[in-house]
């Protein structure tokens, strides 16, 4: 009887090795960490956080100040530096132009530029932007004696959220945060995209980044690019196919 005894439990410990070896250490999933772009703070990723968070992930999105590139990359750093294990960290529109520098930390696995711009280093916002059209929404802008910009209704309604409520519009222009209009010649002193695999998410309907500057900077990062025919805040007007896209690159970073 004690040799039968022996002999079982050596065979269960055997099978619970051998399974142990199979499956392997689980690899930590990677917290995502979301940068606004102009005009706006962390709530413009309000629709995208749940869907990520109910696939159990942490969630980070950062309330830049939008005072200067500087400050902005360095106050996105700290969010990054805050976390323990992998990031992927994700920018929209002029938030693509801080990710481009702050994801040089070496915690960040992933970028994905939603909207967004994507600087090589040395440049700026605005050399990105040369020889491509002036989008419309840029006619619609206010600038205080200080120099910091904010839309018009007009301009969020028909230029930044034309694929959203008019409720939704009047409460992006309400809670908007004034941008440094010298943000955007800041120029970047890193380009991580170089180092990094990328995601770009283009959006079609586009009144404040230049379509066809995006799908140039999408295929100069080399990024999995996805086209959604949405005006410039995909991630309001259409949160579940951007946080698909923010997943895909979860998923790559996390084998």
């Amino acid at each position: 009887m004690q040799t039968l005894m022996k002999s079982a439990l050596l065979a269960a410990a055997l099978s619970s090795g051998a399974a142990d070896a199979g499956t392997g250490p689980v690899a930590e999933k990677p917290t995502v960490v979301l940068v606004h772009g102009a005009f706006a703070d962390g709530h413009a990723w309000d629709r995208v956080i749940p869907l990520l968070q109910a696939k159990g992930l942490n969630v980070v999105a950062v309330q830049n100040p939008l005072t200067s590139l500087q400050d902005d990359v360095a106050k996105t750093k700290r969010a990054i530096e805050a976390q323990s294990g992998p990031v992927v960290l994700v920018g929209h529109s002029y938030g693509g132009a801080v990710i481009t520098e702050a994801g040089e930390d070496e915690k960040v696995k992933a970028l994905v530029y939603v909207a967004a711009f994507a600087p090589s280093k040395g440049q700026s916002v605005s050399d990105v932007s040369k020889g491509y059209p002036t989008p419309s929404g840029f006619s619609h802008l206010n600038a205080d004696k200080d120099g910091f910009l904010t839309l018009t209704l007009e301009g969020v309604q028909h230029h930044l959220a034309q694929d959203l409520s008019l409720a939704d519009a009047k409460l992006l222009t309400a809670t908007q945060n004034p941008t440094n209009g010298a943000n955007f010649a800041g120029q970047v002193s890193a380009a991580a995209w170089t180092s990094r695999p990328t995601w770009y998410v283009v959006s079609e309907q586009d009144h404040m980044l230049d379509t066809g500057l995006q799908k140039d900077l999408a295929k100069k990062l080399g990024a999995t690019t996805t086209t959604l025919n949405t005006s410039h805040v995909p991630q309001l007007s259409q949160p579940q196919k951007v946080a698909d896209v923010i997943l895909a690159a979860v998923e790559q970073v996390s084998k």
